[in-house]
């Protein structure tokens, strides 16, 4: 497999749980934020590498800051798309941004975006890899450089 370029979307899919909703069939808020992770397990995979590699090297993303809008519920059931891209915005500094739409007709269910530090295994900020730097790089410059 091509390692995709930060450039481009990728897709993820799941599939609502029953677990994952309120007594009236709707998923409860907090699970966008989990299908966001999704989302950003899978762009990392795309690219060529994973959170486990990245962790073996001593380098962590926690998360700094999260914002979900939310347009539609999403009930159980549904297949659930997460669309993920990245881009570099700081030095140690990685932001990904999401779509989530439900996979039979496309409607928006929500959107959002998280921002995380690249970190050593004590927390320390950690510049970014240089080989993702040169996949997200390309993107971020498309998208008038560092915000």
């Amino acid at each position: 497999m091509t390692p995709a370029a930060a450039s481009e979307v990728v897709t993820s899919e799941v599939r609502v749980r029953y677990q994952e909703t309120d007594r009236m069939g709707v998923v409860y808020h907090s699970n966008f934020l989990v299908w966001f992770e999704v989302g950003r397990v899978e762009f990392l995979r795309a690219l060529g590498t994973s959170y486990r590699e990245m962790e073996e090297r001593g380098v962590h993303f926690p998360v700094l800051e999260v914002s979900c809008k939310y347009r539609r519920p999403a009930h159980f059931d549904d297949r659930i798309q997460v669309r993920t891209r990245a881009e570099r915005i700081r030095w140690a500094r990685l932001r990904f941004h999401y779509e989530v739409l439900r996979a039979e007709d496309g409607t928006l269910l929500a959107e959002g975006w998280t921002t995380h530090a690249a970190t050593d295994a004590d927390g320390s900020p950690h510049r970014l890899p240089e080989e993702l730097l040169d996949r997200i790089e390309p993107a971020a410059e498309r998208r008038g450089g560092e915000q």
